[in-house]
Parts: C-alpha cells; sequence; structure tokens
C-alpha cells in the first residue's frame, strides 16, 4: 500500500482553490500550513496502480503550482 506526502505549493492566489481540488480526490488528506501559502499532502492508496491513476490525477490540476515529496513508503 503506498504512502507519501508532499509539500504542495499551489500557483498564486489559489491556495484555497488547491485546498478544495485535493479535498476532492480520493485517497488524499491535505492541510494548510501554518503562516505559508503551502499544503501538506499525504496520499494512501490501495495499490500501485491506484497511486500511478493518482498521479496523473494530480498533474492535471490547474491550482497545483508543484509539488515536493517529503516521504514516500510502497509497502505489502
Amino acid at each position: 500500500m503506498p504512502v507519501f506526502s508532499y509539500l504542495a505549493y499551489p500557483i498564486e492566489g489559489a491556495k484555497q482553490e488547491l485546498i478544495k481540488d485535493l479535498k476532492a480526490l480520493d485517497n488524499c488528506e491535505v492541510m494548510p500550513a501554518e503562516k505559508e501559502e503551502i499544503l501538506i499532502l499525504v496520499t494512501d492508496t490501495p495499490d500501485e496502480e491506484r497511486e500511478e491513476a493518482l498521479q496523473q490525477e494530480l498533474k492535471k490540476l490547474k491550482s497545483l503550482q508543484s509539488l515536493g515529496m517529503t516521504f514516500g513508503h510502497v509497502g505489502e
């Protein structure tokens, strides 16, 4: 079961939109960082196939500027 955590950077002025976009995706938990224009994103998918599909969904978000992975684990 793949689990990853990221720092998610919204495009300028789109923090609330990015929060909404990420919360709409399955297997995602999002928390805004205090006093910063970044978000903490944790993904927890049932398998590698679903993780790849989620990665493709994340790439399509217009409110997302970039993701910086902070932790990744693929377990069985």
